[in-house]
């Protein structure tokens, strides 16, 4: 078009809305702007008549655009309503009933597990060699002790919560150093393992420079809590360390490695008694620790059913392996041993009618968890085993409470003496 041709109204036919109804309505005209020309100012009107067809233009693609969009949605709406109704369908195997609410979020959980689940990711393999997501060991590693320190506690008084916090402290620490020496010996041996594969060293979340670095962590962490005792006490602390560095090996040597765990799992009934008294007292300290150690036969034994096909092909011993079906049988005398002690304790500390109650409830535990035992099923295996904090916790009570009672014994002794004198 040259500069100076005039430009003359564009109109475009209407259509009648009866026509425009039966189509699709993105394709409904729009009206453009009608310029009239006018003289000198020819550039301007066709500027402007070039901006109007650029917008019809952009509003013509918009609304295509906008009805495909449309149509998309409408097909995605669909789809997503049969994914959903597929995904609600109930399928076989699925422990969840259709109408049970699903919840929202996370759900909230203080367990042992989910702390360490929650820690940061660098840290989460130094915990779970610590064992810190499984507690139950702590456990077992911190009942004895309390045991000491409550049998070893003043008439009528409670035990030391200090000393109680400290062994505590102290429990966490030792059973993370004895773990970590455990899976640094055993490395090559938890791959074979079904259960054990996934320990960090195992599996390579941590290298065995890394483990002997940490393990130096634990250990100094736990020499700064023995040197708060006395210096018996140290001494008595101290000579536990060759028994947690090598008790991983019996499993290699004896087909009684559980009799190792023991002696090194209740040296705390020796240790406790001396924190308080400064010394050992060997009526007492002696049958404490050798029910100790018959409670570990009996507990650990059970837990070494868990593995004892495992165990036997890569060429592991334990007291399972060698009790096979008389597993009951040594369990019981284990039991009777462990009672026997236990009663020899309250009469060479004075013990009162609470700590007899504490063993006769003790006594029907074991024989409840012996009977029901069924050594072929690793899950019962983990439930009875784990059940022996109830146990020990039981013994705690008894213990606490006899000693209490005590005061009252006494008491009563003197109102009766009272009472003779004024008569």
């Amino acid at each position: 078009m040259y500069p100076h041709t005039p430009l003359y109204k564009v109109k475009r036919p209407r259509r009648s809305p009866s026509r425009l109804s039966k189509g699709n309505h993105s394709l409904m005209p729009l009206r453009m702007p009608v310029y009239d020309p006018t003289p000198g100012d020819d550039v301007t009107q066709r500027r402007a008549l070039s901006s109007a067809m650029l917008g019809l233009r952009g509003v013509a693609l918009a609304r295509g655009l906008r009805a495909r969009a449309s149509a998309w949605l409408r097909d995605s709406s669909c789809s997503a309503l049969g994914l959903a109704h597929t995904a609600s369908a109930p399928h076989a195997g699925d422990w969840r009933s259709p109408a049970s609410p699903q919840p929202h979020g996370r759900p909230l959980s203080l367990s042992a597990a989910a702390v360490v689940s929650s820690a940061p990711r660098p840290l989460q393999p130094y915990l779970r060699l610590m064992r810190l997501d499984k507690p139950i060991g702590t456990w077992l590693l911190y009942l004895p002790c309390t045991w000491s320190i409550g049998l070893a506690a003043e008439q009528g008084c409670f035990p030391d919560w200090y000393m109680l916090s400290l062994f505590g402290a102290g429990a966490i620490l030792m059973r993370g150093a004895g773990c970590t020496i455990n899976d640094m010996w055993d490395c090559d041996y938890d791959k074979k393992v079904t259960r054990t594969a996934n320990r960090p060293i195992a599996a390579g979340d941590i290298s065995i420079f890394q483990s002997f670095v940490f393990l130096g962590g634990q250990l100094t962490l736990a020499l700064g809590i023995l040197l708060c005792l006395n210096y018996y006490s140290i001494a008595l602390g101290a000579a536990s360390l060759l028994l947690v560095i090598t008790y991983p090996l019996m499993k290699r040597i004896t087909y009684w490695p559980q009799l190792a765990l023991g002696l090194t799992f209740n040296w705390g009934t020796l240790l406790g008694w001396s924190a308080i008294k400064g010394s050992c007292d060997p009526s007492v300290c002696l049958p404490l620790y050798f029910s100790g150690v018959m409670w570990t036969l009996i507990y650990d034994t059970i837990y070494a059913h868990q593995d004892k096909r495992d165990d036997a092909l890569i060429g592991l011993k334990s007291t399972a392996l060698r009790f096979q079906e008389n597993t009951k049988q040594w369990l019981s005398g284990f039991s009777v041993a462990m009672m026997g002690a236990l009663s020899l304790v309250g009469l060479n500390s004075d013990q009162t009618a609470p700590y007899y109650a504490a063993l006769a409830t003790v006594g029907a535990h074991l024989a409840h968890q012996i009977y029901t035992l069924d050594i072929h099923k690793p899950e019962d295996c983990w439930d009875k085993f784990t059940s022996n904090r109830t146990i020990g916790i039981i013994i705690f009570l008894g213990i606490v409470f006899g000693n209490l009672w005590k005061e009252k014994k006494i008491d009563e002794t003197k109102t009766n003496k009272d009472s003779k004198i004024e008569n």
